[in-house]
């Protein structure tokens, strides 16, 4: 067995891994799912309402949290793979249902495999914090979100050629298999079971949330990450139907913006370890607003990749770092 406590770069590795799963589930919603329900003459509202429902277990995940911890002796890999065949599973069966004629049972199982995805990042955020310090957790989350980013490029450049060329079933097809193939590589990694009292969760939410520090910050999260919500799940939609864009050509420049995430999530964590959160967040959120603003100006699609990318970096740099903030005051 590989111990990662014995093998630092190792923790790089696993954890990065783990959030490819979470990149290509990004890539197939923000990407392959919009183009798909808009192929089958979905309109945008309700296209949109599917993407947004589909995405509701990314916000409970302060629900899977407790799971996770309550269960703790049962280790952060078991939750893994729980969560990792729940995805998988509800990926293959969702090939055999036509969301034209289907509506309702696609976006149940679209749901689900999201809530599988939801325990993978809980678990992982978990074990990531169980295994690191102060002093690397920016770099563990660089190498985390380089992992997604690198994946959501990845996915959104082959998932919308797979679907255009063979069907879109076999983007979600794909990828399922794939996210089973990432479980493979936890089975040889140790995990160490943490063996801790469980607290009272009643008294311990009464304590955290009586801190002005953790009020701050739970105020902050929702806010820090709402513009790359916006922009991710929309820009497909605007490249098909403003700028008349093919699937293939949204794609590659849906690309470009996890491409720099993915840079942005490393140099934000080699930054924000070496000046601290609270400058690193100011100085990268300020660029990024700046920019953000320019995509009133882009009226064609080489405009928009610049300024997609440019967006992208800064972002991926902040995301990083207010990670890295979060766990700073994790209890």
């Amino acid at each position: 067995m590989l111990d990662i406590e014995q093998q630092p770069s190792l923790k790089y590795l696993l954890f990065g891994s783990l959030y490819v799963s979470e990149g290509l589930m990004i890539a197939l919603t923000t990407v392959v799912t919009t183009l798909y329900l808009r192929s089958k003459g979905v309109s945008i509202p309700l296209t949109t309402l599917i993407v947004g429902i589909a995405n509701i277990p990314w916000i409970l995940k302060f629900a899977w949290g407790p799971i996770v911890d309550h269960f703790t002796k049962y280790g952060r890999k078991t939750f893994i793979v729980i969560g990792g065949f729940l995805s998988a599973t509800t990926l293959v069966v969702i090939t055999l249902i036509d969301p034209g004629i289907y509506l309702f049972p696609f976006t149940i199982l679209l749901f689900l495999s999201h809530v599988g995805i939801g325990f993978i990042d809980v678990s992982t955020d978990a074990w990531a914090i169980d295994v690191s310090t102060k002093q690397n957790r920016g770099k563990i989350n660089g190498a985390m979100y380089t992992g997604q980013y690198g994946a959501w490029a990845f996915g959104a450049a082959l998932l919308p050629f797979i679907g255009s060329q063979y069907g879109y079933q076999f983007s979600y097809l794909t990828t399922g298999l794939i996210i089973l193939f990432i479980l493979l590589f936890l089975f040889p990694i140790k995990e160490t079971l943490q063996k801790k009292k469980k607290p009272h969760i009643g008294s311990l939410i009464k304590s955290e949330f009586s801190k002005k520090t953790i009020l701050l910050v739970a105020l902050f999260s929702p806010l820090v990450f709402m513009n790359e919500g916006m922009l991710s799940y929309i820009m497909p939609i605007y490249m098909r139907d403003s700028l008349q864009l093919t699937d293939i050509h949204i794609g590659l420049i849906s690309m470009i913006l996890p491409l720099f995430l993915a840079v942005g999530s490393i140099i934000g964590g080699i930054t924000t370890d070496k000046i601290g959160r609270k400058k690193a967040l100011y100085l990268f959120i300020c660029f990024n607003k700046l920019f953000t603003v320019l995509l009133i100006f882009t009226d064609n699609w080489w405009k928009l990749s610049v300024i997609y990318g440019i967006i992208g970096f800064f972002m991926g740099a902040h995301s990083t770092i207010s990670c890295a903030l979060f766990m700073d005051v994790t209890n």
